[in-house]
This record gives structure tokens, sequence and C-alpha cells, in this order.
């Protein structure tokens, strides 16, 4: 618009200065035929003939009429000039204003469509089961989909009670049934404190990005206000610690199926130690922290306190974790590193073996750790047959019973440099488990179990 206004207004300046030249031009023209009669100093002026006289005064007349037609010619050509520019401007400005709206309406229309396909839609929309496997499409996060809130809030029955599986730090954790009988755990954090923030961040980011059959497969997640919600695949089977410690005190677990347990426990950490890069340390490894399908395999699961090995200074960073599970350097010195895992591995192998919580009250102030009382029992072959859980007790062979105490110990020795690294204790445990759950032992060549009076 400001082009045409400047280019009307040279058209303007253009006719008004034509119209100036063109005025004493016919000025000059009558001076020079008409000599006003008062002027005695001119010279005699001959006579002109008449004929000549209306010649010239026709002539001046046909003159200014020309100027006048001329001007008129130029204004109407600059108006139509200029109409045709401001229309083509116009017409210019319509087209760019049209194209523009496109460009936002498809934009947002796109936006509205990805938005969504990640909230709007049922879960079960992205999860298909492959042999028991989860598949997930895939966004921006990895292998996670953002949930709809109404929709997780209606598949835990608006997170009634009937519905929890479990209780945690900063929330609690309820069963979910989704579109097509698809059962689902979602776990609830309520409150905005930065350690609950940061958590969740943690376990988003972690598990998005780690897909492995011995850690928990994280399928969406959801931020409502305060409330961040975690959507996981179902165990059914809970966690190790309600099947040691809860109303059944480990009677669905038999010797093999611990073994099992502890294999599929030192693989998952396996490949968090060795295989992440950069390499993961758990920070929080504990019996309810391993969750258990309707096979009894292991996951582990919980990943909120973990961290990337090399990503800070871990000797800086705030102790966390569960007592009786926390490494000792760890604990005292605030020392961090992938033994710190092994150490609480160690503790869980001794749940496994002896049936026993990892810290037990002893008085109203007094508590002793698993680790504390069993460790000199472990080393002597004449008292370790006794203190296995009752429930597993003369099931095993001896020698594979020696060989997980003598595993037990190393892991949680006091000093960080005498622990195996993990792959170590996983070639160790390989052995002792029958090969169709998942490690080289073939039960044919098994000895009996020998029974030692104390």
């Amino acid at each position: 618009m400001k082009i045409f206004l400047g280019f009307l207004f040279v058209l303007v300046l253009e006719f008004e200065i034509t119209s100036s030249e063109a005025k004493p031009k016919v000025s000059f023209i009558v001076s020079a035929i008409s000599v006003p009669e008062s002027s005695p100093a001119a010279p005699p002026i001959p006579s002109i003939p008449s004929s000549m006289a209306d010649f010239t005064s026709g002539s001046e007349i046909n003159i200014t009429t020309h100027h006048h037609h001329d001007s008129t010619r130029k204004l109407l050509i600059g108006l139509v000039t200029a109409s045709s520019v401001m229309g083509i401007i116009i017409l210019s400005i319509i087209c760019l204003w049209i194209c523009h709206r496109k460009s936002i309406y498809k934009s947002g229309k796109m936006g509205t469509k990805k938005l969504d396909s990640l909230r709007g839609l049922p879960l079960s929309s992205f999860v298909s089961r492959t042999n028991g496997a989860f598949k997930t499409t895939k966004n921006e996060k990895g292998s996670v989909v953002v949930m709809d809130y109404n929709l997780l809030e209606s598949s835990t029955n608006n997170f009634g009670e009937s519905e929890i599986l479990g209780v945690g730090g900063f929330g609690c954790v309820y069963k979910a049934r989704l579109d097509d009988n698809l059962h689902v755990a979602v776990k609830r954090l309520d409150g905005g404190s930065q350690d609950a923030i940061k958590e969740f961040q943690t376990e988003v980011d972690l598990l998005s990005k780690i897909h492995h059959p011995n850690i928990i497969t994280l399928l969406g997640y959801c931020v409502y206000d305060e409330t961040k919600l975690l959507v996981y695949e179902l165990m059914v089977n809970g966690s190790l610690e309600t099947q040691l410690h809860g109303p059944s005190s480990g009677s669905n677990l038999t010797w093999h199926s611990r073994m099992k347990i502890a294999l599929d426990t030192a693989r998952g950490l396996e490949y968090l130690h060795e295989n992440c890069k950069p390499s993961v340390i758990h920070r929080d490894l504990k019996s309810s922290n391993i969750l258990l399908d309707s096979s009894f395999n292991a996951k582990l699961s919980d990943f909120g306190l973990a961290i990337m090995d090399g990503a800070q200074n871990k000797n800086n960073i705030k102790l966390s974790g569960t007592l009786g599970y926390v490494a000792p350097e760890y604990l005292l010195d605030g020392k961090l590193t992938d033994k710190s895992d092994v150490y609480a591995f160690g503790v869980v192998l001794l749940e496994l073996l002896l049936g026993r919580r990892p810290v037990e009250k002893l008085a109203e102030s007094q508590c002793q750790s698993i680790v504390t009382w069993a460790m000199p029992q472990l080393t002597d072959r004449s008292k370790l047959p006794n203190i296995v859980d009752p429930v597993i007790r003369y099931t095993m062979d001896l020698k594979h019973l020696y060989q997980v105490a003598a595993v037990a110990v190393l892991c949680v020795q006091p000093e960080p440099s005498y622990r195996p690294l993990i792959t170590d204790v996983l070639h160790s445990l390989i052995p002792l488990v029958p090969v169709e759950l998942g490690g080289t032992l073939r039960l044919a060549q098994t000895r009996p179990s020998v029974s030692i009076d104390p």
C-alpha cells in the first residue's frame, strides 16, 4: 500500500509540473503577438494582414486547447495506471493473505492431528502382544506414548482403592483395564516436589530408550496439573518382595525359579552396566523393584533414582536408596559406582536364599541386616543348609547351594574392589538354572539332595 501511495504521489506531481509548464508557453505566444499600447519605447510594428491575424489567433486557441486535452489525457492515463497498479497490489495482498491462512490452517490441523494421536487414543491402539512381548508406536520419546488422563482415570475406576496393586514413596500403583481387555499398571505420583518431578523425568527419559526382556516396559505417561502418571505392562505375579515376604511366604518359588529370578535380575543389571552407553546405575535395586510376570520371569523396575555413569559427579549426588540394600561406601562416603548395584544384588540373592527380609527388627530401637546376620554362617558349609529358607531347604544340590552362597558373599563385600562385576555373577549363575528356564543346567545330571542334621 505504501508503494501504491508513493507511485500515485509521483503521478500527481508529474501532472502538476506538466500543467505548470504548459501555462507559460501559452502566455509566451500571447505576449509575442499582443503588445500593450502604452509602451512608447517600442519600435513601430508593421501592420499584420487580417488573414494572418486570424490565423495567429486561431493558432493560439488551438494550442491552448491542445495542451488542455493533452493534460487531461495524461491525467486519465495516470489514473488508469494508478488504478491498475492498486488493483494488482490489492490482488497480490489478497493472494498472500489466502496462502498465509491456508498455511496456518494446515499446520494447525497437523498439530491437532498429532496431539490427538498422542493424547486422544486409547493405549490399546498403540500396543499389541506378540509372544508375550509388547510393541508400541514410536514418537518423540522413543517407544512411549502420551496418554489421556480421563482414559486412565476411568480405566482405574477413578483410582479406586480396590484397584491398588501397591504403594510407593510418591504414590500408589493401580491396575487398569483398557480397551480389548488389555490390563496395565498405572503408577500415580501426586504432588509437585522437586524429587518427585526429577524421578518422573528420569523414569520417562531412561525407559523410553531402554528395551530389554528383563527391564520393565514403560508403555505411556501422562501429566495432568500436579498429577503425573506412568503406565507399565502389568506383571501379574507382583514383586519379588510380595512373593517372598507376603501371604504366600515364598511357597510359590521353588529353588530353580529363585535361581531363574536371580539370573534374570543379573541380566537386567548387566544390560544397564555393560550395554547402555553411557552405563546406567540403578541405585535402588531391591526385591520390591523386581517384578514377576505370569511365568515368574523377572524384570527390573522403578528407575527414578537411576543415574548415567559419567553424566555427573557421582560423589556429590544426593544420598538415596533403601536401608539394607545401600552399599556401605555409598552410605558412609557417598561414593557411587556400578559396584553399588552389585552389593544390592547380593542382598537380593540372600533374600532368595534365606527367605529373610534385608533388615529385621530385633527390639524397639534395634535392627539387624541380613548381611550382618548371615555372613558368619554363609562360609560355614555345616551351618549353611540350616539357615536356608525352609520352603526350599534340602531341595537343591548342595554344590549349587554352596556356589550361590559364595557368589552372595562376594557381592556384599564391604570393599567395592573385592566385589565381582555383574557379568561375572551372571556367568556363575547360568550353570545353576535349567535349560528350559534360560540357563544351561540339565536336570538329568543333578544329584539327589542330601539332608544334614544340625
